[in-house]
């Protein structure tokens, strides 16, 4: 299993690619299948991030993350089922 820190090199590559794609590889398994998703406070520009891999299901969430121009974000003030939606329940990090 990858560290919590190879976690958060990987989550500073992704996040400097925002909003384009990055094909960066999972610290993890290798695969290239990482996702993020930010969860916001309505009018916030601040967010909690879901980041993830999809092939091996491990990764970190962040709190308190600046929300990149052009990036869309889930509402915090949604119901649990829409601001969940499209996120995995993946295995944490710590």
């Amino acid at each position: 299993m990858a560290s919590f820190d190879e976690w958060l090199d990987a989550y500073e590559v992704v996040y400097r690619t925002l909003p384009a794609g990055s094909d960066h590889r999972c610290p993890n398994c290798g695969h290239r299948t990482l996702r993020m998703v930010f969860t916001t406070p309505p009018g916030a520009g601040y967010g909690y991030v879901s980041f993830w891999c999809d092939t091996c299901l491990e990764g970190i969430h962040v709190s308190r993350a600046p929300v990149p121009a052009g990036v869309t974000a889930l509402s915090a003030a949604a119901p649990i089922e829409e601001r969940t939606r499209g996120i995995p329940n993946y295995r944490l990090v710590t």
